[in-house]
């Protein structure tokens, strides 16, 4: 008894500073869509209370992510906000049939250079955006656009007197330092507290004490009010092949965001692994929901999901609270969040873009994998920025294919038995990115507690992503406690096999 009232109580603190969290990018990432800021609220509402119900990860945090919005946001001007619902239905329908089919391993396949490059070339994108929003201007649907459109938002920053839109500008960068400042210098004793909520506090005090002429959040007296449900006529529509094209392109990116976060969550805890087919059961009747009632499309998200481990989260009641806590502050106070200005919530996207492009993940393929990983993470983000997400993930994907089509006629053979109270697997062949779902069968069907020794003694090839997932199992696992030996190939037949095996034994000693 005394235990579960220690873990709601860890949970319930927890599921307070998530809600902290959770509050400014659910209000910037509608912003960033192009849509009403309920929609965020909504979706950050089911996003808690019906995802973290149903989540095959119990620690993930679901809500809109940053990651989608510039998709979003190309929709919504090209088709409407009226037809995001429908389009939504048929995502979370997608979803659940890919739980209920058991494919969830196989979106961990794709390769680590395309996602972390599309999501750097949509962190660029909302950067390219938000600069716009920032000076009290709109942002265009393209980086492209946004880069010439600059010199005009510029021009209105000077005048006779000082114009509304230098105004903006100022509040947002002091909504920036303040985030950046509390992130570098904040006290141990105050570490839960987020710095988007003390940039987001800073400009929002700032507004309401000088009565700045800003724009601020327009936050609806109702959030029943703002509850859209899809027309039967629009989904006529969804025949288009543009719009069946870019609703498989929200449910496979969603569907990769959700469970590449949830693999790097259960790499922040040593609790209840992953369910993947599970979570993308939830992720799918989550996002049914928002299209029903007219929300943004959710995922997991790792700012979110961090920030509730780190918090001290020790069940799904701290991500289901967390959606409680939204439901209660846009129901009882929504006039405390119409003051908070339009350029903050411009300041926590830009901190949010910086965050996704990531230029660690980019190191670490280079330290790890060589050039060619790094040069499908190049070309992924440029064709992001200049071209469209989906010309830069489907020509990455191209080039992932085409760096392991010398060696995909070398199959992969596991062979895995119990030899004096321990676990052999031999691994013979070839390791690519289509053995991954047969990688993690094995080593996650494992038994626990028995020492694993890993014989690659005969193996070929190994491409970065199977490296990774690998990599990630291996440091799951010992962080656990079990006992691991890696053995390398006899003859470094490739010149990468070497230092990739040497990095293995390094994380199991």
């Amino acid at each position: 008894m005394t235990k579960n009232v220690s873990a709601f109580a860890r949970d319930l603190a927890s599921s307070l500073v998530v809600f902290l969290v959770a509050i400014p990018l659910c209000l910037g990432i509608a912003i960033a869509s192009g849509v009403p800021v309920a929609m965020g609220l909504i979706s950050g509402i089911i996003g808690g209370l019906v995802v973290g119900l149903l989540a095959g990860s119990p620690l993930q945090v679901s809500g809109p992510a940053a990651g989608l919005a510039v998709i979003v946001f190309g929709f919504v001007e090209q088709y409407g906000v009226a037809m995001l619902g429908p389009m939504l239905l048929v995502v979370g329908l997608l979803q659940i049939v890919a739980g209920f089919l058991r494919i969830g391993s196989w979106f961990r396949a794709i390769s680590p250079a395309v996602v972390h490059g599309m999501l750097a070339g949509i962190g660029i994108l909302i950067i390219l955006g938000q600069i716009h929003v920032l000076m009290g201007a709109k942002p265009a649907a393209g980086g492209i656009e946004n880069v010439t459109a600059i010199d005009e938002s510029v021009s209105r920053l000077t005048g006779t007197n000082v114009t509304n839109e230098a105004v903006a500008l100022l509040v947002g960068i002091i909504a920036l330092l303040a985030m950046v400042c509390w992130e570098k210098f904040r006290p141990k004793s105050l570490s839960l507290v987020p710095g988007a909520l003390v940039g987001v506090a800073a400009a929002t005090i700032l507004t309401i004490t000088l009565e700045l002429p800003i724009a601020r959040v327009d936050v609806p007296a109702s959030l029943v009010d703002s509850i859209s449900f899809p027309a039967a006529g629009n989904f006529a529509q969804l025949v288009q092949p543009d719009i069946i094209l870019m609703t498989l392109m929200i449910a496979v990116i969603a569907s990769a965001e959700t469970l590449l976060s949830a693999a790097a969550v259960d790499r922040m805890h040593d609790r209840e692994r992953t369910r993947f087919n599970k979570e993308l059961f939830a992720q799918g009747v989550g996002n049914g929901l928002c299209g029903l009632l007219g929300a943004l499309p959710i995922t997991g998200v790792i700012v979110r999901s961090s920030a509730n481990i780190q918090a001290g989260a020790r069940t799904r009641t701290s991500a289901i609270l967390h959606g409680v806590w939204i439901l209660a502050l846009v129901a009882l106070l929504p006039g405390l969040l119409g003051m908070v200005p339009l350029t903050a919530l411009a300041a926590v996207l830009l901190v949010t873009g910086w965050r996704l492009i990531s230029l660690h993940h980019v190191r670490h393929l280079f330290e790890h994998h060589g050039l060619v990983p790094v040069g499908i993470w190049a070309v992924t983000v440029a064709m992001v920025v200049l071209q469209d997400l989906l010309v830069g993930v489907a020509l990455g994907l191209a080039l992932s294919i085409l760096e392991i089509l010398p060696y995909l006629r070398r199959k992969l053979v596991i062979r895995h038995a119990e030899v004096d109270n321990e676990i052999h697997v031999r691994l013979r062949g070839a390791v690519t990115c289509k053995d991954v779902p047969a990688l993690l069968s094995t080593f996650e069907g494992l038994p626990d507690g028995r020492k694993v020794n890993i014989i690659g003694k005969h193996l070929f090839y190994i491409d970065h992503t199977s490296a990774e997932t690998i990599s990630e199992w291996l440091r799951r696992e010992t962080k656990s406690g079990r006992n691991i030996e890696v053995h390398p190939p006899r003859m470094a037949r490739h010149p990468r096999l070497k230092p990739l095996f040497a990095r293995f034994s390094a994380e199991v000693a």
